[in-house]
C-alpha cells in the first residue's frame, strides 16, 4: 500500500465517520444506485464476476438499510423493512439468473427512493449528499 493511497483511504474514512445520519444514508442509497448500474452493465457484457461483486455489494447495502431501521419508533420502517426483503430477493434472483432486467426493477424502486431521503437530507438531488 503506497502512502498516497493510506492518506485516501484515511480521509474517506474520516469523511464518513463525520457525516450527518441524512448524508450517510444519501451516501448509502448513491452506492446502491452505482451498484445497480454496474450489475446491469455487466450482465450486459457477460461479465459474471462483475456482476456477480456488484449484486453482492448491492445486497450488502441493502441488508444495512434494512438493518437500521427502527420499527418501534418510525411507524413507516415496517413498510420499508417490507421493500428492502424484496430488494433483497430480487438482487439474489438477478445473480443467479444473470437479468439485467430485475436489475432495472430495482432501480426504478430505488432511484426514487433515494431522490427522496435526498431531498429530506437536504442534498442535491440526482447526485452526491452536498
Amino acid at each position: 500500500m503506497t502512502l498516497t493511497t493510506t492518506m485516501r483511504d484515511r480521509y474517506r474514512t474520516s469523511a464518513v465517520e463525520t457525516m450527518s445520519p441524512g448524508r450517510l444514508l444519501v451516501a448509502l442509497y448513491d452506492r446502491l444506485v452505482l451498484d445497480l448500474h454496474r450489475a446491469s452493465a455487466a450482465i450486459l457484457a457477460h461479465d459474471h464476476a462483475g456482476s456477480h461483486e456488484a449484486l453482492v455489494h448491492a445486497q450488502a447495502i441493502v441488508a444495512e438499510l434494512h438493518d437500521c431501521l427502527d420499527t418501534a419508533t418510525w411507524a413507516p420502517a415496517k413498510g420499508l423493512a417490507d421493500l428492502y426483503r424484496y430488494l433483497d430477493s430480487r438482487l439474489v434472483r438477478a445473480n443467479l439468473a444473470k437479468d439485467a432486467g430485475i436489475v432495472d426493477e430495482c432501480l426504478r424502486i430505488v432511484e426514487p427512493l433515494r431522490a427522496a431521503w435526498a431531498e429530506a437530507a437536504g442534498a442535491a438531488p440526482g447526485g452526491p449528499a452536498a
